[in-house]
């Protein structure tokens, strides 16, 4: 009874480990589309197997990086819609319809911590928090204009105003990246400064644009959608070029 009780423990063990390592498999182009569209973020290992380069460290960064889905395709018949043509992991992202591949072949050295730095890098959502990881894959996005929510974490407004505007970045994909400011980090203060605010000026709503290396300030008020949505559309109508920039001075803005 003994060996029988120890035998069971062994398999179930094995199965549970099993189970750990194992990444949900899509089998096709449809599965692969309703998992893309099943969150902001998503990342798919287009491997032949699980035996495969890169699938073990795949599933050791997925444990690590739990905000972003993680699954794998081993239907090269459905690579081909991605223009895939080898072993690649893939991050898909809504925020500006993005597609980052890191082939397995071109890359120099692939652990977990490297895959965990490239999910975390490329991670840009609806509303993406501004720090020195994630600056990195705001301004490598093709979409250069960003829509900036300068506010204090642990302020009254600071959630409303990330949700408020994270649920209207929808409208504006490709053409703006909404981007949080935390004004209470020390590090965000030349930012903040860039816009001639302060910590103690927040919440405010900017606008910078790369292409043109202008920006402008959201005139002081209420951040209401509405205002928001139409200083997105004075942009996109040329309107905004016209008008004096933020600078250095707090008082200028729109």
């Amino acid at each position: 009874m003994l060996i029988t009780l120890f035998f069971s423990l062994l398999v179930s063990s094995v199965i549970a480990t099993e189970q750990d390592n194992a990444l949900p498999r899509l089998t096709d182009t449809k599965a692969v589309e309703a998992f893309i569209d099943s969150a902001e973020v998503v990342v798919i290992g287009f491997l032949e197997g699980e035996e495969s380069l890169g699938y073990q460290e795949l599933v050791a960064a997925a444990k690590r990086v739990d905000s972003v889905p993680v699954a794998i395709c081993t239907e090269k018949e459905v690579w081909a819609d991605y223009s895939l043509s080898s072993d690649t992991i893939t991050l898909f992202r809504k925020a500006d319809n993005h597609q980052e591949n890191l082939v397995i072949a071109e890359a120099k050295k692939l652990e977990a911590d490297g895959l965990v730095n490239f999910i975390t890098i490329n991670e840009v959502r609806y509303i993406t928090e501004y720090n020195q990881v994630t600056a990195v894959g705001l301004f490598h996005s093709e979409v250069k204009t960003h829509l900036l929510l300068f506010a204090n974490r642990g302020s009254k407004e600071y959630t409303e105003l990330r949700e408020q505007l994270g649920a209207m970045a929808p409208e504006f994909t490709g053409k703006f990246l909404f981007v949080l400011i935390n004004g209470a980090v020390k590090s965000n203060s030349r930012s903040l400064g860039y816009f001639g605010l302060k910590s103690k000026d927040l919440p405010r709503v900017g606008m910078y644009d790369g292409d043109s290396d202008m920006k402008w300030l959201l005139p002081e008020g209420e951040i209401s959608t509405e205002r928001v949505r139409e200083f997105c559309q004075s942009f996109l109508r040329g309107e905004l070029k016209e008008v004096k920039q933020a600078g250095t001075e707090a008082k200028t803005e729109l």
